[in-house]
Parts: structure tokens; sequence; C-alpha cells
């Protein structure tokens, strides 16, 4: 038997670090619930993939000494923000100032996106989002010592913050896909 590389107190702390920042509303929050409302709860399930994989990768980064390298970049990082802030803004107001399209209304049935688009705009959410970057490539380093954590700690923090994430994703899928629900109903 392998013992495990990381002590129960260490993956505690992350996880409960994740669980606080993930389950706090932001870019991704917002979209599984546009999705999960959009087409559904299975829709949402790609989107949720790409998230964690999205985590998965600034876990990467982080663990295997990335952080310095995006310290380093802080400006272009800070860029690239902006930039992507400023294109949301311009699709909000295109989509504000679009005509009405006769026929939409809440019980209209939105067209499901393909697995991998959803998969794809996943993981594009996590990549740009700030909050993961700060939590990855700040917070967690003050958590682990990221100096000593081999292939199979890494693999026990992967598999946390899946879980972690899975659960909290989810829950906002479940909760939006019921939201869904009760506004089509009769």
């Amino acid at each position: 038997m392998i013992a495990a590389v990381m002590d129960i107190a260490s993956i505690l702390a992350f996880s409960v670090a994740l669980l606080v920042v993930a389950a706090t509303p932001g870019p991704g929050v917002a979209a599984v619930v546009a999705r999960a409302l959009g087409v559904g709860f299975a829709g949402a399930l790609p989107l949720v993939a790409g998230l964690i994989l999205g985590d998965l990768v600034w876990l990467a980064a982080a663990a295997f000494g990335l952080s310095a390298l995006a310290a380093s970049f802080g400006t272009a990082f800070m860029v690239v923000k902006w930039l992507g802030a400023a294109y949301l803004l311009w699709l909000a107001v295109k989509l504000w100032r679009a005509p009405a399209v006769a026929g939409e209304g809440v019980a209209a049935e939105a067209q499901p996106r393909s697995p991998l688009r959803g998969f794809l705009a996943g993981l594009a959410v996590t990549l740009g989002n700030p909050k993961a970057m700060v939590l990855y490539l700040a917070l967690l380093p003050a958590l682990i010592d990221l100096r000593h954590v081999n292939a199979l700690g890494f693999a026990e923090l992967a598999g946390a913050a899946a879980l972690v994430l899975a659960a909290v994703m989810g829950a906002y899928a479940a909760a939006a896909d019921r939201a869904r629900r009760w506004l089509v109903s009769p």
C-alpha cells in the first residue's frame, strides 16, 4: 500500500478554501446557472467538466512552479483580464440593443450547444477567471508547501479539487434546473 503524501489537514484546508472560492458567485457560477436555465442540468454538465479542467490546469501551474512565471507576467494577465471584461461588456450592449424575436418567451426551449462547445466554454471561463488565478497562484502556496508535492500529492489535490468543484457547480446547476422547470410549468 502506498502511503498518502499529503496530510489530511493540508488537503482539508485546501478543500475548504476552494469550496469558499467556488461557491462565491463569479463567472463560473454565472455560466453554469445560465446554461442550466437554458438547456437543463444535463446540458450544463460539459460546461462543469470544462470548469473543473480549467481549475486543474491552474492547480498544475501552481504545483509545478509556474506561479513565479505568472507573477512575472502580472501586467500581461491584467491586460488580458481587462480585455475579457471589455469583450463581455460589448456582448452585453450588443444583446441589449438586439431586437426581440417573435415567439420567444420563458417557455421557449433554448437550443442546446454541442457538448464540446460547452466544455471549451467552461475551460475558457476558468482559465480567464481572476478568482481561480488568485486561489491557485497566490493562496495555494500559502496553504501547502508546494516544494514537497510529488505526483501522488498532486493527484490527491487534483482529486479533492475535482470533488469540491463537481459538488458546488453541480448544486448550482441542479438549483438552476429546478428553477427552470418551475418557471416553465403552468
